[in-house]
């Protein structure tokens, strides 16, 4: 029995945890926090799990939320325009579609599910440690494991982990965040019938992302701005309570994107934990982290690989990452996991997964193209694209083939009847 050493209780973390104890792995999984701890914290994420991250939970029998969770059937774009002069400068749509997913997508706030998973690792009887991890905790550790990974993207281990600048474009944060969670948001009129997540995009302002989701008190909504720094949106203070973060996300919808203000003028915050700000710098990281007495560890989900999440593909990555690494684990066998394994392990993500969710998003992340804003335009009129367009969530790679270049996106909007 292979010895493993997991420090990180996030979506990466946890699921390769659960992946690895199914399969008689001998896991002890490092967290910082109780699954009450969680609980009772604040929100951490706008996490949505779109149908291959889903089938991978599915896999390993983790998908206990299910049935409860919202069922995102949709994917929506609306683009702001500039003022009606006769509206006393509010804005008005100029585009407005939602495309339909193959397989639902699911949000599950992650202070309900980490905590679950991490009492399910525990009553199957992982052993679990709860600590705040440091180097020298994994220097002393390294000589007792066969294996140590490393699934913590915040606080001091990190470090191990050298940025990988042929890979990270940006060397500042690309955008302010701030999210709540509500309960009494009202139904889209235009689509009352089923949910889908909405994003609304304010040229030279931001984007604000409306998402169906399940949380401690159960069916609820997160509001999400993204604001780009020194903007407009830059305006969420540390000191602030959750009723004013609240009031001021609010009225900035009603200012920027007043179609969702109209369904949110009932909504109140789920619980008192439920508001975030802050910002963080894009990256990807060399997968392989060496410990001052020279033993290595293994970076997974988003410890190397963090993306904004303007196109929410952070946890997706994440347990995309998990499930490439519980199969390289697995079909490793008895040989030993030595440098050369780990750089094999995170090639096999970065070019089948990886790479395509970082280049989608750091291209949503700069001004659009002409020819991308045209794509986004043409799917009001032309399903295909947009169904394409909302499927792209589930699987960026195909994005490669129509969206980057303009050759290729003319080609395509003639091939559909778009152009």
């Amino acid at each position: 029995m292979r010895r493993i050493l997991i420090v990180g209780a996030g979506q990466s973390g946890l699921q390769l945890a659960l992946g690895l104890q199914v399969r008689d792995y001998d896991v002890t999984l490092l967290s910082n926090r109780t699954p009450d701890e969680m609980r009772s914290g604040r929100v951490t994420s706008t996490q949505v799990m779109f149908g291959t991250a889903l089938r991978h939970e599915r896999e390993l029998g983790l998908a206990f939320w299910e049935d409860r969770a919202p069922g995102i059937q949709g994917f929506g774009y609306s683009v702001a325009g500039p003022p009606l002069p006769a509206a006393a400068g509010r804005v008005r749509r100029i585009v407005d579609w939602v495309g339909r997913l193959d397989e639902p997508a699911r949000s599950v706030d992650q202070r309900v599910k980490m905590a679950g998973w991490l009492e399910t690792f525990a009553a199957r009887g992982g052993t679990l440690v709860l600590h705040g991890a440091t180097v020298c905790d994994l220097d002393f550790f390294a000589g007792r494991y066969d294996l140590v990974l490393v699934a913590a993207g915040k606080g001091e281990l990190v470090s191990l982990f050298d940025r990988d600048p042929a890979r990270s474009p940006y060397a500042a944060p690309q955008r302010c965040l701030a999210l709540a969670y509500v309960h009494g948001l009202g139904p889209r009129p235009e689509h009352p019938e089923y949910d889908a997540v909405r994003c609304t995009l304010v040229p030279g302002v931001g984007e604000l992302l409306v998402i169906p989701a399940l949380t401690l008190s159960g069916r609820a909504d997160i509001l999400f701005w993204e604001g780009l720094p020194g903007g407009p949106l830059d305006v969420f203070g540390a000191g602030e309570s959750p009723a004013e973060h609240l009031a001021r996300m609010l009225e900035l919808i009603e200012r920027y994107a007043p179609w969702e203000y109209g369904r949110a003028t009932q909504v109140e915050l789920t619980d008192t934990g439920a508001t975030l700000a802050g910002r963080y710098t894009p990256v990807v990281r060399d997968p392989v982290g060496r410990l001052p007495s020279g033993g290595l560890v293994l970076g997974i989900g988003d410890a190397v690989v963090v993306d904004d999440p303007v196109t929410g593909q952070g946890a997706n990555s994440a347990a995309k990452s998990a499930a490439a690494c519980l199969a390289a684990i697995v079909e490793r066998g008895d040989e030993p996991f030595d440098e050369a394994w780990m750089r094999s392990v995170f090639d096999r993500h970065w070019t089948t997964s990886a790479r395509h969710a970082t280049r989608w998003t750091n291209t949503m992340l700069a001004p659009l193209p002409l020819h991308v804003q045209r794509l986004i335009g043409a799917a009001s009129d032309c399903r295909p694209v947009a169904d394409r367009f909302a499927n792209g969530y589930d699987d960026p790679a195909d994005f490669e083939g129509w969206f980057y270049e303009e050759e290729r996106a003319e080609a395509y909007l003639r091939e559909v009847g778009g152009g």
